[in-house]
């Protein structure tokens, strides 16, 4: 089926999405980091400074969490978006966090800068057509059992509805092998940017489910042309409250980017600094 909007022939040059003075899609390769969950102010705001002190340029977190179990956490919903939001405004550093439903659209769209379509939700038809209708970025991740033509097709759903700023997210899909959480298809990224003109990312923490696998993965995607980066950091990984197992600790998302740079460099890419570094806050 022909992809009249999000097909590469659309726009050869490629998108470039600004989001804060952060350009997805250009020369530089870009980090987008944060805890999975919001647990409470001052974790997200430590969690916000240290990410921004060690480089990243987007700060992500969740408020609203789609969980495999009703009884596990399921986010602090309104009041973690305005957590995120006092975070923004301390550290500078724009804001994406996942909308979930329809419904909670124009209450996400007050605190963020770009709204995440989870791959749980990738084929939700509703809410992409809604997410469509905003004018805000979408982060939209690969579904989990999605080819990249289902994927391409949902994206062109939000692009349809007269959002042009779409930006796509490889997270890993399900496969035969039990070893880590997903299955990471780095064949994604040259394939997405043959077929696409949308900026392409990777998340190797949900790609992988262990943090010790990230930094090399991360060092992969960049190698394999990714335009940025989703990465979970913790300051605690072993007593968060969802998704520690994958979640780098601060001194370990900072040894990461300081070797990513060199990855970046070597491949012809772009290493943006986050502007005015702020000191990292004790914890």
């Amino acid at each position: 089926m022909p992809l009249p909007l999000t097909g590469r022939d659309a726009r050869p040059g490629g998108t470039v999405i600004r989001v804060g003075g952060v350009e997805i899609g250009g020369p530089a390769v870009v980090v987008i980091a944060g805890p999975c969950a919001v647990e409470s102010h001052g974790q997200v705001l430590a969690i916000a400074r240290v990410v921004k002190a060690a480089g990243a340029h987007i700060l992500r977190g969740g408020a609203f969490k789609p969980r495999t179990s009703p009884y596990s956490f399921q986010g602090l919903k309104e009041a973690g978006l305005a957590l995120l939001a006092q975070a923004r405004a301390e550290t500078g550093l724009p804001v994406v966090t996942e909308v979930m439903d329809p419904r909670q659209i124009d209450t996400v769209s007050r605190y963020a800068d770009i709204l995440q379509v989870g791959s749980r939700n990738m084929q939700n038809f509703p809410l992409l057509e809604e997410v469509g209708r905003t004018r805000l970025p979408v982060l939209l991740k690969r579904g989990m059992s999605a080819t990249l033509s289902e994927y391409l097709h949902a994206a062109e759903y939000v692009l349809h509805g007269g959002n042009t700023q779409v930006i796509l997210c490889e997270r890993g899909i399900r496969t035969f092998e039990p070893a880590t959480r997903n299955t990471l298809d780095l064949n994604a990224i040259p394939m997405l940017h043959r077929e696409t003109h949308l900026p392409v990312l990777v998340d190797p923490s949900h790609g992988t489910g262990h943090a010790w696998m990230v930094p090399r993965l991360a060092a992969a995607a960049v190698a394999a042309g990714a335009d940025g980066l989703l990465i979970e950091v913790h300051e605690d990984p072993s007593n968060a409250r969802s998704d520690g197992e994958q979640s780098l600790a601060p001194d370990a998302f900072a040894c990461m980017m300081h070797e990513l740079a060199a990855v970046a460099a070597a491949v012809g890419r772009a290493w943006m600094p986050s502007e005015a570094p702020l000191e990292p806050v004790a914890l």
